[in-house]
């Protein structure tokens, strides 16, 4: 409990610290000419973001129902909802985003979902998410490589290592479900390397449990090369995904009165931004994000007006996606809580009558 207060409290200061870095930077940027923007917004362009930041987590929801329903496990939208704004919640407040799938993991299994089909099923989303944002970012070198360039040496830098590293994500997500060996082996060595540091106590019994969620993993692995078309289109809900977080920024773009033959740079700009988030393992980017899109918006508009996007879009697409999914999570725990206790009270009640 400690512990997420003080991440909590580390991602308050890295979130101030990145909007202090950005508008102390800028000469053309003023908080009264922000509030004038905001407020001559067209309202119709700013639902239209707001929708795309929605479609963040309802795809991912969706693309992760795909995957379960391939191992015979149905569950509703709004479970699917639940289990994406928990990954992007957690992941936005916790270190190289290592929450985000052990607390969708969590709603999963409340949800009964055996852990076998849990891990493959989150592995398997995992493949499809850094396939989506290698397309996207391919599409942006295929379509508009001019943009790339228009990027100063380091965002070209942080670009590039971005997408090394997104690929290597994927070969290795591929490698855990076609060699479950490899996640097997490792289990074994951080219960040896455990019992050394006397920090795993009855580790035969670890063990033995250990082979047995393996093999539950090997058969959801097998399983999967029969269910090719659920897999594909949890790669369309993944894409989707990506798309309408980097749609985000144009429709907000239009909503201040951007220019509309520039919107297809727009869209690449932030499509790039997004592959180079993933260069520094920080919760949502913070920094690197928000660096490389004044660095892309530089090329088409003034420094004050690319403060004022970034600020806008930014805010909307990481910052209210985050409170959204927050309430999302606290909604789901209290649903979760008040489910046992009706679980506790009826079986009291069948005691009773016994």
């Amino acid at each position: 409990m400690k512990r997420g207060k003080w991440w909590s409290l580390l991602f308050l200061a890295l979130a101030l610290l990145t909007i202090w870095a950005v508008v102390s930077n800028s000469r053309g940027f003023s908080f009264p000419r922000l509030v004038t923007v905001l407020k001559n917004a067209s309202p119709g362009w700013m639902a239209a973001a707001l929708a795309g930041m929605l479609g963040f987590i309802c795809f991912e929801g969706m693309a992760v129902l795909c995957i379960l329903r391939a191992f015979g496990y149905k569950r509703h939208v709004g479970r699917g909802f639940l289990y994406s704004a928990a990954d992007i919640y957690f992941s936005a407040i916790t270190p190289s985003a290592t929450g985000g799938q052990p607390a969708s993991a969590y709603f999963m299994m409340e949800d009964g979902v055996p852990g076998a089909v849990v891990a493959i099923s989150l592995v398997a989303n995992l493949v499809m998410h850094s396939l989506s944002l290698l397309t996207v970012g391919i599409a942006g070198f295929l379509v508009r490589p001019g943009i790339f360039f228009k990027f100063h040496l380091p965002g070209k830098i942080l670009i590039g290592i971005g997408f090394l590293v997104l690929s290597m994500l994927a070969a290795a997500f591929c490698l855990l479900i076609a060699k479950p060996g490899i996640l097997e082996k490792s289990g074994l060595f951080f219960l040896r390397l455990g019992k050394k540091l006397h920090l795993v106590r009855h580790e035969e019994a670890k063990r033995e449990k250990l082979y047995r969620a393996m093999d539950e993993y090997r058969k959801c692995a097998e399983a999967m090369a029969g269910h090719r078309g659920r897999f594909g289109m949890a790669f369309v809900f993944n894409l989707l995904q990506r798309i309408s977080q980097v749609t985000v920024t144009l429709f907000v773009y239009l909503a201040v009165g951007g220019r509309a033959e520039l919107s297809a740079d727009i869209w690449f700009t932030q499509s790039f931004v997004a592959l180079g988030t993933y260069s520094v393992p920080i919760p949502g980017g913070m920094g690197v994000a928000d660096y490389l899109l004044m660095d892309g918006f530089r090329a088409f508009m003034g420094e004050g007006e690319a403060v004022n996007l970034e600020l806008i879009s930014r805010g909307l697409s990481f910052y209210v996606c985050m409170i959204v999914s927050g309430f999302a999570v606290l909604a789901g725990m209290v649903g979760n809580m008040r489910k046992k206790k009706d679980r506790a009270r009826g079986t009291a009640q069948k005691w009773s009558t016994e």
